[in-house]
């Protein structure tokens, strides 16, 4: 309950993993949302970005406990993924896409 000033104690691979993959996810979120908001700014309708803005959550959602397990492949395929989403949301806002 106090402000918790001293350093934790080391909490293992896990905890370790965990806040890796945290500090990835506050390194891409940004990126995620700046492709969303340009192309909401964009008057055309596209099934493209609702389906790359699905990739880029399942691909977030299914990154955490492989990357806490230390699936080495896996976690890159699931971050590809959920790059692939940005990218497709960015594409849904070129024109005659």
């Amino acid at each position: 309950m106090g402000p918790r000033d001293e350093p934790p104690a080391d909490a293992g691979k896990v905890a370790a993993r965990l806040d890796r993959a945290w500090k990835n996810f506050v390194e891409t979120f940004p990126l995620f949302v700046a492709a969303i908001l340009v192309e909401a700014s964009v008057v055309q309708d596209s099934d493209l970005a609702g389906l790359g803005a699905q990739l880029y959550f399942w691909g977030r959602v299914a990154f955490l406990p492989i990357y806490a397990l230390g699936l080495p492949v896996v976690r890159t395929l699931a971050w590809t993924v959920s790059f692939a989403g940005i990218a497709m949301v960015l594409a849904a806002a070129l024109p005659g896409i």
